[in-house]
């Protein structure tokens, strides 16, 4: 078994993947893109990707993602998330000129950010990545925002510890894959889908569910590339896609939708067993 994530040994997405098999092989990629592909070519049976911060929000480019490929969503995972100030041992807060990591590491620490003075925010491509790059060029004046198990991995110390702007800081991570996760029971929906650009068309495509007692758990809207000022609508639907409900609110929905896809069905994490583990097991 062979799980994909984006980053480093020491990031967020290994721990999440973690989550989903303990004893799976990992495979390290460099971006979201090569996630999806690994998972396509078939050397990894599954793929880990972040979607959703409850302090930054949505990552955009995997809900892209998602559509440009065939790949269903198999399950999902929520990661409590702990950001540490790493740097290489013996340096300081006043001596930091420079900290690095992902954009959302960033956007999830910014009261703390503002408090150092005379410091670079830099942005790149991962959290565990920024501290394997302060680590392997020997920087003595820069620090990484990121895991620490990302600090055990590459040698680095902690400078402040628990740096995120809100405790109750998680992250939700999608699987995706061709083969479900073991025989957790689907409870929850993906979909996305187009509407005319009508008067009250997102109210008349909402209320496929509303009259169906079916819970909208998530709603976003993305910008059809190629078709300025027109959008494109992801749902999750606290339903499973085979229950009769489920499936005749999608049957009105495509009666109007011009595109309508199912993303995938699977096992929300509320109702996985073993959900909880301590959440400093998971991130360091």
């Amino acid at each position: 078994m062979k799980i994909a994530y984006q980053g480093e040994p020491g990031a967020f997405s290994e721990a999440a993947a973690r989550r989903v098999e303990p004893e799976a092989q990992l495979l390290p990629s460099k971006s979201f893109e090569e996630v999806f592909d690994r998972v396509a070519a078939e050397p990894a049976t599954w793929g880990v990707l972040p979607f959703e911060n409850s302090i930054g929000g949505s990552i955009h480019r995997n809900y892209d993602l998602l559509l440009s490929h065939e790949l269903p969503i198999v399950g999902e995972v929520e990661l409590p998330v702990v950001h540490h100030l790493l740097a290489l041992p013996g340096a300081t807060l006043a001596g930091l000129r420079r900290v690095y990591s992902h954009p959302q590491g960033l956007a999830q620490c910014e009261r703390f950010l503002r408090t150092l003075t005379n410091v670079d925010i830099i942005a790149t491509y991962d959290t565990a990545g920024s501290a394997k790059m302060v680590a392997d060029a020997g920087l003595k004046d820069a620090a990484a925002i990121a895991s620490a198990r990302a600090g055990e991995v590459f040698g680095l110390a902690s400078l402040a510890a628990s740096v995120q702007d809100f405790d109750d800081n998680i992250t939700r991570f999608l699987v995706i894959g061709r083969k479900p996760i073991r025989d957790a029971v689907p409870d929850k929906t993906s979909i996305v889908f187009s509407l005319p650009n009508e008067p009250g068309s997102l109210f008349k495509a909402l209320s496929v569910f509303a009259l169906r007692g079916i819970d909208l758990t998530k709603l976003e809207s993305r910008p059809i590339p190629g078709r300025p000022w027109e959008y494109l609508f992801y749902v999750d639907l606290g339903v499973a896609r085979d229950e009769v409900t489920c499936g005749r609110a999608l049957t009105h929905l495509g009666e109007f939708a011009p595109m309508l896809r199912t993303l995938g069905t699977y096992a929300s994490w509320k109702t996985q067993e073993g959900r909880t583990p301590d959440p400093f097991e998971v991130v360091s």
